[in-house]
């Protein structure tokens, strides 16, 4: 492994009306293909498009709503770009009619268990596939998942979901690995994933991390954010101003852009290959101050 390596960025462009982040959603082609140019302009190398929300109790979107919603985006996309794009599916079909519209990468939240037709497309189209740990399905993912040992556990799984999908003819240099940050695992899962990544990810395939704005983020920033009330009260009398800045207890999305920073900022400096992002400009930035800081050391 080198020990200077620029991530790429993988943009996420969802066709929903319910996935976590609003600012994900694109309702329609033409703003989806707007999101896209801009992505690109900001520095995307991959685009991640999704017709399904994964977010923990999502309800499964049948084959024809998911094509409906993401081929059109990316016929769109295509013909303004030769950008590398992913479809973010579990159906077969699904990823089927993308890549004939012009997609280049299947992401599959299931390691390809969740279709058994999908290890055979991916093999005989000989694309890149991700391969993301995850147990359950998002509808009954974070129905209280337990692990004994998360770190070791999910470096297990994974390479067993790499050598299925070798063994069903996709060759080991089209495979990318996912640890599945938030998608059923619970806080200290994530944080142990994440923080001792120098400890289980496999050498052998490229790692590729969703951190942007997800929960477990949200609940760091609310422990912090308790942590300051008391503060404030702890050393501001009460003729002081009260404390109220309209926090009604627990973050939003829309909040944890710089704890997203903070955790992508972790990634780098442990090798992760790709980082799939909704804030692409500021990714981008962040990678380039600590490229320049790293020449420089």
């Amino acid at each position: 492994m080198s020990e200077f390596r620029v991530p790429r960025i993988m943009g996420i462009i969802n066709c929903t009306p319910d996935s976590f982040f609003t600012g994900s959603r694109s309702g329609n082609t033409k703003t989806a293909c707007e999101t896209a140019m801009r992505m690109i302009r900001n520095g995307a190398e991959i685009l991640d498009i999704g017709g399904e929300s994964t977010r923990p109790g999502a309800v499964d979107i049948d084959d024809d709503e998911q094509m409906a919603r993401v081929v059109p985006v990316i016929r769109g996309i295509r013909e303004l770009s030769d950008i590398s794009i992913s479809i973010d599916t579990r159906s077969a079909r699904v990823a089927g009619a993308s890549l004939d519209a012009g997609a280049d990468i299947i992401n599959d939240i299931s390691a390809l268990t969740g279709d058994i037709a999908m290890a055979s497309l991916a093999a005989d189209r000989d694309v890149p596939v991700v391969l993301m740990h995850m147990r359950g399905k998002p509808s009954t993912m974070q129905a209280k998942p337990h692990y004994d040992d998360p770190v070791k556990e999910v470096r297990d799984e994974l390479l067993m979901s790499a050598e299925r999908a070798m063994k069903a003819g996709i060759k080991k240099n089209k495979i990318i690995l996912d640890p599945g940050i938030g998608f059923g695992k619970r806080q200290q899962d994530n944080t142990a994933l994440l923080g001792r990544l120098d400890e289980w990810r496999p050498d052998d395939f490229p790692l590729l991390v969703g951190v942007s704005r997800k929960s477990f983020l949200g609940r760091i920033i609310d422990a912090e954010k308790q942590r300051s009330i008391e503060h404030f009260r702890r050393h501001v009398n009460e003729v002081g101003a009260p404390f109220n800045d309209g926090y009604d207890g627990d973050s939003h999305p829309d909040d944890r852009l710089m704890a997203t920073a903070a955790a992508h900022i972790w990634c780098l400096t442990r090798g992760v290959d790709i980082l799939r992002v909704h804030d692409v400009k500021e990714a981008r930035q962040l990678i380039a101050v600590w490229e320049a800081l790293l020449w420089a050391s």
